[in-house]
């Protein structure tokens, strides 16, 4: 089985691109930008590996794209790469329109056109999976859950810019018959992660005693899945999800956003005891923009139609993730030195 992986040295990505290559001992083609989201060190477990190659390039560059999709000759295209943070999209939206939206068209196209020359036994058995978020969906109230079928509402330009490219690969599919199949995933954590996000950035700062931002009341309600479970559920999707579905991925784990503080707080103060317990670094801040309310997913297709499971709940899945994040020091600091937790996407007033 040949695989190429956009975003493949991302957080979610280098996950996948550990999981074929490791597990499943696929001949894996990495392709990323190398933004300053996506790491090599993320993947020093398969570097050197006669099933694993790297492509610097980037997903808009249509002549670097064509040469490797091409020459690689893969049997599925896994679409990961995407700019992803909310906060940088409220001040930098362009760069995500360009990655999200126009890479998304420039890597199907580059997709549709290799597909179709292909035999009939290759174009049957070839399958594109496109990777988004749930963030899509908007937010939910207290009751409900997101479903495939859910209508798209979103609020942010991060989550604008990947609705727009969901509707372009379903759109791909329904015009040029292209074998796509979508996800749309809740929040990941894990081992890897950048730390702009919520958890690592946590970890981190409750390990150096900075304060811990949690934004408005900390009343935000995410459903977490750990980044090991979703990196096998693309696989399975890709596997055997039916072109033309959507797959929905969620750990069913809720959690506001101060409880999962809190939780990081625990287990820290467990593990590196200090005088002071650590959820005294709380630090309730401005919320930020077009915050949604909450998210939840109902994976229950994808459980009950291709078999999956969550092996990780929030409780075992955080303190491995906080375990981690203990023991590679290695991994983290010099991104620490890079971007030291500051707060982003705070939009300045206009005269």
């Amino acid at each position: 089985m040949r695989i190429i992986v956009t975003g493949g040295a991302g957080f979610i990505g280098s996950a996948l691109v550990r999981h074929l290559v490791l597990e499943k001992g696929y001949d894996v083609l990495n392709i990323d930008a190398l933004t300053y989201a996506g790491n090599l060190a993320s993947l020093r477990q398969v570097e050197g590996r006669e099933n694993y190659s790297f492509l610097h390039a980037n997903i808009c560059d249509r002549e670097a794209i064509e040469s490797a999709v091409s020459g690689f000759r893969p049997d599925r295209i896994m679409h990961l790469a995407a700019e992803s943070h909310v906060d940088r999209s409220i001040t930098g939206a362009a760069d995500f329109i360009q990655t999200n939206v126009v890479g998304t068209f420039t890597l199907l196209e580059a997709a549709r056109r290799y597909w179709g020359a292909l035999e009939p036994s290759g174009r049957d058995a070839f399958r594109f999976l496109h990777v988004s978020t749930d963030e899509v969906y908007g937010s939910l109230g207290d009751e409900g859950l997101f479903h495939e079928d859910t209508p798209y509402d979103p609020s942010s330009p991060y989550s604008a810019s990947k609705a727009s490219s969901d509707h372009l690969a379903k759109a791909w599919h329904r015009t040029y018959g292209l074998p796509i199949v979508v996800s749309n995933c809740s929040n990941n954590y894990g081992p890897y992660h950048f730390p702009e996000k919520l958890i690592p950035l946590t970890i981190l700062n409750a390990l150096e005693g900075k304060q811990l931002p949690v934004y408005g009341k900390g009343e935000n309600v995410r459903d977490w899945l750990y980044v090991e479970d979703h990196a096998r559920a693309l696989d399975l999707i890709i596997e055997r999800g039916r072109p033309g579905e959507t797959y929905n991925v969620g750990g069913r784990n809720e959690r506001r956003n101060i409880d999962v503080v809190r939780s990081i707080c625990a287990v820290l103060d467990r593990a590196v005891p200090v005088e002071l317990p650590r959820e005294s670094l709380i630090e309730f801040v401005t919320d930020r923009p077009g915050h949604d309310a909450r998210y939840a997913i109902d994976a229950t297709k994808l459980e009950d139609e291709l078999g999956w499971r969550a092996k990780e709940d929030f409780d075992s899945g955080i303190e491995k993730t906080v375990q981690w994040y203990l023991d590679n020091e290695w991994w983290w600091q010099p991104l620490r030195s890079g971007y030291g937790g500051e707060r982003l996407g705070l939009i300045k007033a206009t005269a």
